[in-house]
């Protein structure tokens, strides 16, 4: 029987990437799809996508309907492109902003590159609505504000706290005791309860404390227990965005001596140690994680899990390793890295 041709649907190309990944044959692909077997494989050969990282090469439902409407008719940069199409809708699931997201294009050096304004027109098209791509932002809007009631956020910082006036030892790694931080949000819905993350930079090493909300005060309060049982060498300065929850950074440097330094607006890229980390903690904690019913022993273990892997750029050290190697003996204080763990005194 002769089946009409008419173009695959959205839905159509889903349930090609979910049997095509569980090995189902092309013929057992286009008989449940009523299509026939020819239109499965085109599809699937001529929406393929090419990467060198494994995790972005494939058949993907959602690049392969971009591409293929992108064929039909001229759309936007991301329509064009599905490769970034995926990393980006990889990074949103992240928990990255669109912000963000451009942002690291542009500091790594990636060929294609895109505004932050591309990725919220991207989530916020017909296509982007229909995948609920809103869900993965931030703020997590069904539809974006009018553009003037977008008004840039963020602190007032003193000349004296700007990146540009960080030491310039500090941006290569080689200078132990500077660390990174920022918040790690989760969904609203599910309580005002998110994380602190902090990072040494020469080390990577890795702290995670909760906070009951975003109230600044308390979210130094808890950096600052956690990093008091360093010795003074071990926190020299500490990096952040600028977002409100750390206007509070002058109890940084009396309670702890440290120095604090401010990203430039819109520029997380200039704290990336964090910003990769964060990463790297989201393939435990996703957005839909109920921060406030997490036992303190799984945020223990993926502290744990951070630190006790091998990192390239450590030349293949743990994150524990080269901080307790980066500490003097002579010097009171740390003697035991589990005292920086979750819920240790």
């Amino acid at each position: 029987m002769t089946l009409p041709y008419i173009h695959l649907s959205l839905a159509e190309r889903r349930e090609i990437a979910r049997m095509h990944a569980a090995k189902i044959p092309i013929n057992v692909i286009a008989e449940r799809l009523q299509r026939h077997r020819s239109t499965i494989y085109r599809e699937i050969k001529r929406n393929w996508v090419h990467d060198e990282e494994p995790l972005y090469r494939g058949y993907f439902h959602v690049a392969a309907d971009m591409q293929a409407r992108a064929r039909r008719q001229r759309l936007g940069k991301l329509s064009r492109t599905p490769v970034l199409a995926v990393y980006v809708m990889d990074r949103l699931k992240a928990g990255w902003s669109p912000e963000q997201i451009a942002g690291r294009l542009r500091a790594s050096g990636a060929p294609e590159r895109l505004s932050h304004e591309t990725i919220y027109r991207f989530v916020y098209s017909s296509q982007g609505q229909q995948l609920g791509l809103y869900q993965d932002l931030p703020m997590a809007r069904r539809r974006r504000r009018a553009r003037y009631q977008r008004k840039p956020r963020g602190l007032f910082i003193p000349a004296g706290n700007t990146i540009e006036q960080r030491p310039a030892e500090i941006a290569d790694h080689t200078s132990f005791g500077h660390w990174e931080g920022d918040l790690m949000m989760f969904r609203k819905d599910l309580g005002k309860r998110n994380l602190t993350s902090l990072v040494e930079r020469q080390s990577r090493y890795t702290i995670l404390t909760r906070n009951p909300d975003r109230n600044s005060t308390g979210v130094m309060t808890g950096m600052i227990e956690k990093l008091k049982v360093l010795p003074e060498t071990a926190r020299l300065s500490i990096t952040f965005d600028r977002g409100t929850e750390f206007a509070s950074y002058p109890l940084l440097k009396q309670k702890l001596g440290m120095d604090s330094y401010f990203c430039k607006p819109q520029a997380p890229w200039q704290k990336g140690s964090v910003e990769n980390t964060n990463g790297r903690v989201r393939r435990f904690l996703s957005r839909d994680t109920d921060i406030a019913a997490l036992p303190e022993e799984a945020l223990l273990e993926i502290c744990d899990r951070l630190n006790a892997t091998p990192r390239k750029c450590l030349g293949y050290r743990t994150p524990e390793e080269v901080l307790m190697s980066s500490l003097d003996p002579r010097l009171p204080g740390l003697r035991n890295p589990n005292q920086l763990r979750p819920g240790s005194p």
